[in-house]
């Protein structure tokens, strides 16, 4: 049952009650629609906890508590790659689009929504509050049962294609991203989500298998990314650096470095 049961459980769960938005002319975040999607959204939690309790009871259960919430797993250097990559990444391909001509304007920061407690405290809640609940289950349980079997790289890219397929929906309920500057279409979205993952790995490898700090990095890519308010211009824009990143970390993986940490099965 491991490590398939996870994403049978966390996709099953999720198309079970979204399933009833996409033909909804209702917006996602109104009546019931919100309360399907709220219920589907659990699922990565939901998925995360059982499977965890069906392959190492109670005390794998206690394991991912104590690595979501201790901050000794991350070191300094770790907190500033954490809370400093996605601002930094965001701004130099930023300055890169705008030499290149892409956009005379790639960002447009959010003064707006910071002078608004309420589209803020909305912001805050999309950007930290609902990826804790992924994180839970995507990587504190499910990563680390692909990297028992899988390399770092293996283990990343069907980590990240699950959650792709898992975030593919969204495109299509109504009004999902009514206040939000993101307007993804799938052929550089659910890519860059894969490639993203590939640098939460590295993220988590370094840091205690640190759930997180998976999650403080999770939250900076989606609260930088409304907040200096990108144009849909540079999203595309990014995957070809992402790529980059990416193979530069797999690069590095295959020569040894940055292995499977300590705790899971097979590693060093």
């Amino acid at each position: 049952m491991r490590p398939w049961g996870f994403p049978l459980i966390y996709l099953g769960w999720a198309f079970l009650f979204w399933s009833p938005i996409f033909g909804s002319k209702e917006s996602v975040w109104t009546g019931m629609n919100l309360v399907l999607f709220l219920v589907g959204g659990a699922s990565p939690l939901i998925a995360g906890v059982t499977m965890a309790w069906l392959t190492g009871g109670t005390e794998r259960v206690r394991d991912i508590g104590r690595r979501l919430v201790d901050i000794r797993r991350i070191t300094p250097k770790w907190w500033l790659v954490v809370l400093l990559f996605w601002p930094v990444f965001d701004l130099l391909t930023a300055g890169a689009a705008f030499a290149l001509g892409v956009t005379d304007r790639p960002i447009d920061v959010g003064t707006d929504v910071l002078a608004d407690l309420g589209a803020f405290g909305f912001l805050v809640l999309l950007s930290f509050v609902l990826p804790a609940v992924e994180e839970v289950g995507l990587r504190g349980y499910y990563l680390d049962a692909l990297q028992e079997r899988f390399s770092p790289t293996i283990a990343g890219l069907l980590n990240g294609g699950t959650w792709a397929v898992w975030h593919a929906p969204f495109v299509y309920f109504p009004g999902y991203y009514a206040n939000t500057t993101f307007d993804p279409a799938l052929w550089w979205w659910l890519p860059s989500i894969v490639l993203q993952t590939l640098i939460f790995v590295w993220v988590y490898n370094n840091t205690n298998r640190s759930i997180l700090a998976i999650l403080v990095i999770h939250g900076m890519m989606n609260l930088t990314g409304e907040l200096l308010g990108l144009a849909p211009e540079l999203f595309p824009f990014q995957l070809p650096f992402l790529v980059l990143i990416a193979a530069a970390l797999v690069v590095n993986w295959r020569r040894g470095t940055d292995a499977r940490p300590k705790g899971v099965a097979g590693a060093p």
